[in-house]
């Protein structure tokens, strides 16, 4: 087991490691490639250590005698810096090597190991004593870097990056890693004074003339969006995992410990913190699941718990005939988002298998629905309901029913958020597929999103074409066209017909993002990712690139 956990740990730790010279020589599409080897090495040292058992003989009656290598792996690995990770991945083999349906307390790891040492965030950071030069102090922080490649024009960057900072005296501690992520590096801390403690990050971008400071984000607003749930995880190397995520938890207080530990792509350790999070809910709260607001899904059964920031997402057993799709293929999509570069536009979901709640917690309407509609996913035996494969989603307002209640100017920048989001996604090589609000939410930021993945699919695999024109008269009142319409044919002026918006938020969207009604604008796209250009997404506003003048 421990052997196993060691695989995992160096695999995690090169993939991550390679990424300061992935940047250094502009390599982006090996970071990506770093990125996915990253995610994939927990599964497969997983599938390493049951082959090892197995192998060995172990025999899956022996209880106790697993309950006893269970004690002795968490005291040769309390003082790890890794323990949290090492008991999880003990979980996950355990899971599997014994079948388990939810948790079975003599065989897992169910809290922290109460003598582990606590997170401090000072082993992870450096620290400057800020004199009030921050010309001076952005300099310190971009030398310490230690980046080989050429700056272009540094000290026009410092001279435009450095009235950014706060003002005055005091202490800057910054994680001493680089966060590395798509064709970015980011410096991230915080300054702290008498009065206040405010985070920052240092976003730079490496083109083909060389390094350049592209931005300078101050605020909790500010890293919110840079460490968003919406986005692909950060490489950035991390010598004590617990401590790195304590300082960012400062940094960010209405994030959660998971969503943190997802961030820094330890997605399995993320699970663990959302489970738990979930059970210390239940335990103190009365409240029930029940369906979530927004039209009913057709592939996905939606429930929520009222004072719970997550969405549950079952897959239904039948679809309707128009949801051309199987369970596998809808599942399969879910796969694709994971590996996916989420360009601050899909919102992350984790999958869990197996997860056992109490029956009293669920609404009897919900439980009726789950048991009639997804069957082959749901069981309820005495005070247990037992769900096969949930996806677990953070909670936003569904962009129909948030146009529908707001006021006329909130309305209008959500639809014009619209309108980006899809060509956020186009950008990153993602086709929604069905573009109706009701499949777009609106985060707590404002800041629109796509969470219904059952029909998704890749810009490159589709064919954008323009109606062709006929001369039949008769060929509107025809029940299917004359010409013929493959399957993955899309004809972008339909989305004009599905909007379904109201006249003065139809006109605003119309005006700025007509070019999505073109086939055009898509086979620009195409073209652009055929030939093998990234085009990223920025993980900040527009307001704060420093610009190169």
């Amino acid at each position: 087991m421990a052997i196993g956990f060691q695989s995992f740990r160096r695999r995690f730790r090169s993939a991550t490691q390679r990424a300061h010279a992935r940047f250094e020589s502009r390599d982006w599409l090996s970071l990506q490639r770093d990125l996915l080897e990253r995610r994939d090495s927990y599964g497969e040292a997983i599938d390493e250590t049951l082959r090892s058992l197995r192998s060995a003989g172990y025999d899956t009656d022996e209880r106790d005698m697993w309950s006893a290598a269970r004690a002795m792996f968490r005291s040769e690995h309390v003082n790890d810096p890794y323990h949290e990770i090492a008991e999880t991945f003990f979980n996950s083999v355990a899971r599997q090597l014994f079948g388990t349906k939810g948790i079975d307390p003599q065989l897992e790891f169910l809290a922290p190991a109460s003598n582990a040492p606590d997170e401090d965030p000072e082993r992870v950071t450096r620290v400057y004593e800020h004199d009030g030069d921050r010309f001076g102090l952005l300099a310190a922080l971009l030398r310490d870097c230690r980046f080989q490649a050429s700056w272009i024009d540094l000290t026009g960057g410092l001279e435009r990056g450095a009235p950014r900072l706060p003002e005055g005296r005091g202490t800057v501690e910054v994680v001493d890693a680089v966060f590395y992520r798509g064709k970015g590096a980011y410096v991230v801390g915080r300054f702290i004074t008498e009065e206040a403690m405010t985070p920052f990050a240092l976003a730079i971008r490496h083109g083909r003339a060389g390094l350049r400071l592209a931005a300078v984000l101050v605020g909790e607003e500010d890293l919110a969006i840079l460490f968003s749930y919406t986005r692909s995880a950060f490489l950035v190397a991390a010598d004590e995992p617990s401590s790195l995520v304590a300082f960012l938890g400062e940094l960010l207080p209405s994030r959660k410990i998971s969503e943190i530990y997802s961030a820094i792509g330890l997605r399995k350790q993320a699970k663990t913190e959302g489970y738990r999070e979930l059970m210390a809910y239940l335990a103190r709260a009365d409240d029930r699941f029940e369906r979530a607001p927004g039209v009913p899904g057709l592939v996905m059964i939606v429930f929520a718990l009222p004072g719970f920031d997550v969405v549950f997402k079952v897959i239904r057993d039948r679809f309707p005939p128009q949801k051309q799709v199987t369970p596998d293929q809808v599942a399969e999509r879910y796969r694709i988002v994971s590996r996916h570069d989420r360009a601050g536009r899909l919102v992350e979901a984790q999958r869990f298998v197996d997860l056992r709640l109490p029956v009293g917690s669920f609404d009897p309407d919900l439980l009726a629905e789950l048991e009639a509609d997804a069957s082959r996913t749901v069981t309820v035996d005495l005070d247990q309901v037992t769900i096969a494969t949930v996806y677990m989603e953070r909670k936003v307002v569904p962009l129909d029913i948030f146009v529908r209640e707001a006021d006329t100017a909130d309305a209008t920048r959500a639809i014009i958020d619209y309108g980006t989001a899809i060509k956020n996604l186009a950008a990153s090589n993602i086709f929604p597929g069905d573009m109706l609000l009701k499949n777009f939410g609106v985060t707590n930021r404002g800041r629109v999103v796509f969470y219904d993945y059952d029909e998704i699919g890749l810009i490159t695999d589709y064919h954008f074409r323009q109606f062709p024109e006929s001369d039949d008269p008769f060929d509107d009142l025809a029940d299917t066209p004359a010409y013929g319409v493959g399957p993955n044919d899309v004809f972008p002026e339909e989305l004009q017909r599905f909007l379904g918006l109201r006249r003065d938020l139809h006109d605003a969207f119309h005006e700025v993002h007509a070019d999505l009604f073109e086939p055009d604008f898509w086979q620009t796209i195409q073209a652009r990712l055929e030939a093998g250009e990234t085009i990223e997404i920025l993980p900040y506003r527009r307001s704060r690139d420093l610009g190169t003048t």
